[in-house]
């Protein structure tokens, strides 16, 4: 199948939401800087726990706490998993983040992500090149291998706004960078 890049590109963007900056259900205009990665990127207490007390039964578990993540838009061509030059400019505000020795201990999973256009399986393989892509520039560019960065495909699966069959929505289509922890 081939797909026409000039007059269709797919807006694809790394998103959960900034340490609470962006309130749930909205769409990050601008992309972070470093900076503002970093911090969000950064557990809150060691390795994102905190002591305390728990009042219940011993059965009863507490939700695990959210991991740290950021939003980024990073543009590929519709159908591809080809970084345009903006992708490109994005993901080094990523890149310089995630080798700040403030993350330097850490890993991290990047999820690729689509919409509804096409079928399941389409977009299954299509998130998981894209994610791959993503994974392949911040390795090549910022020496970030394996050991510290997993690519993932979630294709449909975790829709940011939930649409039917064949509904293309660009906020569906995103990477979303995850702080596994150390």
């Amino acid at each position: 199948m081939r797909f026409s890049v000039l007059p269709n590109v797919a807006l694809l963007a790394v998103s959960l939401f900034v340490a609470g900056a962006v309130p749930h259900g909205a769409f990050a205009q601008a992309n972070p800087t470093a900076e503002q990665i970093v911090k969000a990127l950064t557990p809150n207490g060691a390795d994102g726990e905190t002591r305390g007390i728990r009042i219940g039964s011993k059965t009863q578990q507490p939700a695990p706490a959210a991991k740290p993540s950021t939003s980024l838009n990073v543009l590929f061509a519709t159908g591809s998993a080809d970084l345009t030059p903006s992708a490109m400019n994005t993901l080094d505000s990523l890149g310089k983040a995630l080798t700040d020795n403030r993350l330097s201990g850490n890993h991290f999973r990047i999820e690729g992500h689509t919409d509804t256009v096409g079928t399941p399986e389409q977009n299954k393989a299509l998130s998981e090149r894209r994610a791959q892509s993503v994974a392949s520039y911040l390795g090549s560019k910022y020496a970030l291998g394996a050991d510290r960065i997993e690519a993932v495909g979630m294709g449909e699966d975790g829709l940011q706004v939930p649409t039917p069959a064949q509904t293309p929505e660009a906020r569906n289509r995103r990477v979303v960078v995850v702080n596994l922890g150390s």
